[in-house]
């Protein structure tokens, strides 16, 4: 199979699916990217693309790329469809609003000898109970007139494109033999680590959910132990180094809560599963409430601190640092920052009381619908009376002394273990063994 042979459809222009169309068109194949939202097209029709790889943002200037609104259009002009639109939750439910959209548009625009590549992460059973059906509405037979798989997206935003052609082999499986082999050859041209072909399109979709929720849990087990290492005045980055020097184990770090569209959300696809075949699953549902819970624990951990040091909490000014969920780029999505927002506001400060700096976000609905002022200029936040790390930035690798220049009495606490150590009385780091509260 000759990749500059292929015409590859990418329906769903978010995160992943960018990265998708920018490793295909690296492999020299042809591009037609799909989207809902005409304002993310009109962009990237003019070659206005924002993503923080810049490998992507080449690939995707290549005349060898479109985008559209039209998913009709586009299935018919290709021969490869890869869907990456996000399933979501919707009242904790998963929500195939979109997915279901985007199988309908494939389906009028399938043709004999195609492949449809589903990516998104989805509850296990669904690509086989929810797009296959659809599917076969185009009056073509699966694994025979066309090839049906599932691979899983394994990226992180920021290293996208060495995750695909590098960093990881590629899971496929497929609806049947055929389309399981053709799914093996296909990811052949850019899967540099080769591919990992499962049995069953259930397992594919049931690996993806799994990787996600062993860090949700392990995340969860961590933030229990260090307000624990806390109330012993433990350093608990000395516990989780030692402990990892052990090869059987991998402790993660302590933070404010989990965000993103992933980790958060997956331990709901497999409970949704799990309750439909009378099975508990208690472990993910604490390990999901433990880590709901983290950003309320910041923020009431801000509180004492403000209190310990006679400041006033309805009358202070708190600068959270950090509104994207992980470091070094500009996805909102689920974030802790959120939570702790709200938490603030529910002990009694106002919008006016809370300023947050991010150097990657411009503009926030939230935050506006709360009267929270969101700035870029770092300046602008640290005359606060607390200055709290919620976002691993990398412009936020500094001593805490450095984070006061505005306010010398500042309090400074950082959840993410970024801040420098030139500690004192009036600093706290959430794993450092001295936080304000710790249950």
């Amino acid at each position: 199979m000759r990749c500059d042979e292929l015409v590859v459809s990418v329906h769903g222009l978010g995160y992943v699916g960018l990265a998708v169309a920018a490793v295909w068109l690296r492999a020299g194949a042809r591009v037609i990217g799909v989207d809902v939202d005409s304002s993310r097209i009109r962009l990237l029709s003019e070659g206005r693309i924002k993503y923080p790889e810049r490998e992507v943002v080449e690939a995707l200037r290549s005349p060898r790329f479109e985008a559209t609104s039209d998913g009709v259009g586009a299935a018919r002009r290709s021969n490869v469809h890869v869907i990456t639109v996000p399933v979501k939750l919707s009242e904790g439910r998963p929500d195939f609003g979109p997915l279901v959209a985007a199988a309908r548009d494939v389906a009028m625009g399938l043709k004999r000898g195609d492949a449809v590549i589903v990516e998104s992460s989805v509850p296990p059973g669904t690509t086989r109970r929810v797009v296959l059906p659809i599917l076969e509405e185009s009056g073509l037979e699966p694994d025979k007139d066309f090839y049906l798989a599932y691979s899983p997206e394994r990226i992180m935003v920021g290293r996208a494109v060495k995750d695909i052609e590098e960093n990881y082999p590629k899971v496929v499986s497929g609806i049947g033999s055929a389309s399981a082999e053709f799914a093996s050859s296909l990811y052949g041209c850019v899967a540099r680590r080769g591919v990992l072909r499962l049995s069953t399109v259930e397992a594919a979709e049931f690996e993806k959910l799994a990787e996600g929720v062993y860090r949700d849990v392990n995340i969860a087990l961590v933030n229990e132990l260090v307000r624990l290492a806390n109330a012993l005045g433990v350093n608990f980055n000395e516990v989780i180094d030692a402990a990892n020097s052990q090869p059987y184990s991998h402790l993660h770090r302590p933070g404010p809560g989990v965000g993103g569209n992933c980790i958060p959300v997956y331990p709901h696809f497999l409970l949704h599963a799990a309750s439909g075949l009378g099975i508990t699953m208690d472990l993910l549902s604490l390990a999901r409430r433990i880590n709901d819970s983290q950003p309320r624990f910041i923020a009431r951990s801000i509180i004492a601190a403000l209190i310990r040091h006679g400041i006033n909490p309805a009358s202070s000014r708190v600068a959270l640092l950090g509104l994207a969920f992980r470091g070094g780029i500009d996805d909102t999505r689920l974030s802790p920052t959120y939570g702790v927002v709200d938490g603030l506001l529910e002990y009694g400060l106002t919008g006016r009381n809370i300023v947050v700096h991010d150097p990657y976000v411009a503009r926030d609905g939230f935050l506006e619908s709360r009267n929270v002022r969101l700035t870029s200029v770092l300046e602008d936040a640290l005359d606060s009376d607390a200055i709290v790390v919620l976002t691993d930035h990398p412009e936020y690798r500094m001593h805490a002394s450095h984070l006061r220049r505005r306010n010398g009495s500042a309090i400074v606490m950082d959840t993410r273990g970024v801040v420098a150590d030139d500690w004192d009385a009036r600093t706290y780091v959430l794993s450092g063994g001295r936080w304000p509260i710790s249950g």
